[in-house]
């Protein structure tokens, strides 16, 4: 065998295992933020949870704020099919903004709930509305530190993917667009959970 022959074949070698190499590395990066975003999936399904039960304690209370408190259900329903479409087609840049702009109705929509019941005393110190409001803050906490989590690993992968010779790999092989960072119309809403004061 002569030499050139094994150097053209260490060289192809070593090409088809630095190729795999890059190959493996972005399925764990679409791993991680797939995996992240059902951490942020698990949060938001518990708030879509709680707010049945919020409402349902407030109608006794708002009786003639009926109009705000179905827009509360209709923004809670539109995010919740958001969410499960991502569930049944998978993520992607679409689904993840349709994602954020249902749930910045809903924040809008639970901002305006939030400003009603200030009015009504005897229904910010029950004490049904104030578990609800804790957990509610909570899951909100949970939802931002799962966001951050999510966001984090779809930037991971984005910067991987898009280096050279990494996406030339990962262009043939599937990995051809940016995953989409999950980001709300508000800039504010990014920074601060929303905030559900009973008390």
């Amino acid at each position: 065998m002569s030499t050139t022959l094994i150097i053209l074949i260490s060289t192809i070698a070593i090409l088809l295992i630095w190729g795999v190499a890059i190959y493996n590395q972005l399925v764990a990066f679409s791993n991680r933020y797939q995996n992240a975003f059902a951490q942020i999936e698990v949060q938001l399904k518990r708030r879509y949870d709680l707010i049945p039960n919020l409402v349902e304690s407030a109608k006794g209370y708002l009786s003639h704020e009926r109009e705000t408190l179905e827009a509360v259900v209709e923004a809670r329903n539109e995010a919740a099919s958001a969410l499960k479409a991502i569930g049944d087609s998978g993520i992607d840049s679409g689904s993840i903004k349709n994602l954020a702009g249902a749930e910045s109705a809903l924040g809008a929509a639970m901002g305006k709930l939030n400003v009603v019941m200030e009015a009504y005393p005897d229904l910010k110190a029950s004490e049904n509305m104030q578990q609800l409001s804790e957990e509610l803050t909570s899951t909100e906490n949970r939802v931002a530190f799962a966001r951050q989590g999510f966001n984090d690993a779809v930037m991971s992968y984005n910067t991987y993917r898009q280096s050279f010779p990494n996406m030339i790999i990962g262009n043939a092989f599937g990995h051809r667009e940016d995953a989409a960072l999950l980001e709300f119309a508000d800039s504010a809403a990014i920074q601060d959970a929303p905030k559900i004061n009973f008390s």
